[in-house]
C-alpha cells in the first residue's frame, strides 16, 4: 500500500509542512489529482525556504491530470520561472500548450527542451503535428523523418506520414506507405479502416479496395471494414460487388441482410434480393422491401395479394406503399382498386405520379383500344 493510500483519510492540515509536497507527489502518482491540489493549496507560499519550483511543478502535473490545461500551463510556467531545471518540465508544458491549440508556443517550448526528445517520441509527434497545423509542411516532414530515425520501431511516424501524403494529394505515395505500414506493424482492424477509408475518400478506389480486401480476410467479422469496403465499391458504381460484401458480412452481423438485399435489388438481381429478403426478421422492413422487389419483377398480382399483410402491419399508412399497390392494380387493369389506393396519396413527391396514373386510367376508359 502506498504512502498516499495509508493516509487517504487524514486531513492534510495534520501533516508537518515539510511532508505536504511529498504527500501531494504520492497523491498524483496514485491518480488522486484533486486531493493533490487541495493538499498543495494548504501550503503557505510565503514561508521561508519553500521550493516554489517543485510546488508549481506538482500543481501543474495535478492540473494536467484533471485536464485543466490552461491552469496547468500557467503553473508549469511558474515552475520554470522559479528555477525548475528538469527538461521534462518542458514536455509537460508543451503537452498543455498543444492541448490548448497554442501551436507556436508548443514549438517554442519543445525547442527549450534540448535533447529530451530523444527519449520522448511523443514530443516529436507534437512537434511535427504543430508544424503541420501551422502549414509549415517542410518542417513537419523534417520532424517526422527525425522521429523515424530515432524510433524505427515506433510506427506512429509512418502512420502519420501516410495521412500527410493524403493531405497533400500524394495518393500513390500514400498507398505505398499504407502497404508498408500494414506490413511492418502489428496492424489492428482500425488501422486498415483508417487507411482504406482515407484512400476511398481521396477517390483512390483500387488502392482502397486492395487494402480493405486484405483486411477482410484477416477480420471477416469486423463491421466497419465490411461497410467501408462496400462503400468503396458503391462509389465506383459496383453495386453487385457491394451487395456480395454485405451478404458475406451478414453471416456475422444479420442486420446487413436487408442492406444486401436492397443492393441486389438496385443491381437488378431481384431473385437473389428475394432470397435474402425472406431472411429479414423485422416485418416492416421485410414487407416494404418485398413489395419493391416484386414491383421490379413486374409481379403485380403478387403485389396486390400482399395487401392483407401490409394492412396487418399498418403499412397502408405509408403513401409509397399505397402508390405501389395502385400502380400494380393499374397494371392488371383493376382500375377501381387502383383509384381506391390513389385516393390516399397526397404527398407532393408522389402526387404528380398519382395524377399521371389517373390520366392513364382515364385514357384507357375512354379509348379502350389503347390499353388492349
Amino acid at each position: 500500500m502506498s504512502y498516499a493510500k495509508d493516509n487517504d483519510k487524514k486531513d492534510p492540515d495534520t501533516f508537518p509542512v515539510g511532508e505536504l509536497m511529498p504527500l501531494a507527489a504520492m497523491l498524483i502518482k496514485d491518480g488522486n489529482h484533486d486531493r493533490a491540489i487541495k493538499t498543495l493549496q494548504t501550503i503557505d507560499l510565503a514561508q521561508e525556504g519553500l521550493d516554489l519550483a517543485r510546488y508549481y511543478t506538482l500543481l501543474g502535473m495535478a492540473q494536467m491530470g484533471l485536464k485543466d490545461l490552461a491552469s496547468a500551463r500557467d503553473s508549469l510556467k511558474q515552475a520554470i520561472a522559479n528555477g525548475q531545471a528538469d527538461p521534462v518540465i518542458f514536455v509537460y508544458l508543451a503537452q498543455a500548450q498543444y492541448g490548448l491549440k497554442a501551436y507556436q508556443e508548443t514549438l517554442a517550448t519543445i525547442d527549450r527542451a534540448g535533447d529530451v526528445f530523444k527519449t520522448y517520441p511523443a514530443l516529436l509527434e507534437m512537434k511535427m503535428q504543430a508544424h503541420w497545423l501551422l502549414k509549415q509542411y517542410s518542417k513537419a516532414w523534417d520532424a517526422l523523418a527525425l522521429g523515424e530515425a530515432l524510433f524505427p520501431d515506433n510506427h506512429k511516424f509512418l502512420e502519420r506520414k501516410i495521412f500527410y501524403a493524403l493531405d497533400l494529394g500524394l495518393y500513390r505515395n500514400a498507398a505505398e506507405l499504407g502497404r508498408e505500414y500494414l506490413a511492418k506493424s502489428v496492424a489492428k482492424a482500425e488501422d486498415f479502416v483508417a487507411i482504406g477509408n482515407a484512400l476511398r475518400l481521396s477517390r483512390q478506389f483500387d488502392e482502397a479496395a486492395n487494402i480493405l480486401e486484405v483486411a477482410r480476410l484477416s477480420y471477416p467479422e469486423h463491421v466497419t471494414i465490411a461497410k467501408v469496403l462496400a462503400h468503396t465499391y458503391l462509389d465506383q458504381g459496383m453495386t453487385n460487388a457491394a451487395a456480395e460484401i454485405l451478404e458475406q458480412a451478414s453471416q456475422y452481423h444479420p442486420e446487413f441482410i436487408a442492406e444486401a438485399a436492397e443492393l441486389y435489388k438496385r443491381a437488378g438481381r431481384f431473385y437473389r434480393a428475394l432470397e435474402l429478403n425472406a431472411q429479414i426478421s423485422d416485418q416492416t422492413t421485410k414487407l416494404k422491401q418485398r413489395l419493391a422487389i416484386l414491383v421490379g419483377l413486374k409481379q403485380y398480382e403478387m403485389v396486390i395479394n400482399m395487401e392483407p399483410a401490409l394492412h396487418r402491419n399498418r403499412l397502408l399508412n405509408d403513401q409509397s406503399v399505397r402508390y405501389a399497390l395502385a400502380y400494380s392494380a393499374y397494371a392488371v387493369s383493376d382500375f377501381d382498386k387502383a383509384k381506391k389506393h390513389l385516393s390516399h396519396v397526397k404527398e407532393p413527391g408522389l402526387f404528380k405520379q398519382a395524377m399521371e396514373l389517373q390520366r392513364l386510367m382515364q385514357e384507357c376508359e375512354t379509348e379502350k383500344w389503347k390499353c388492349a
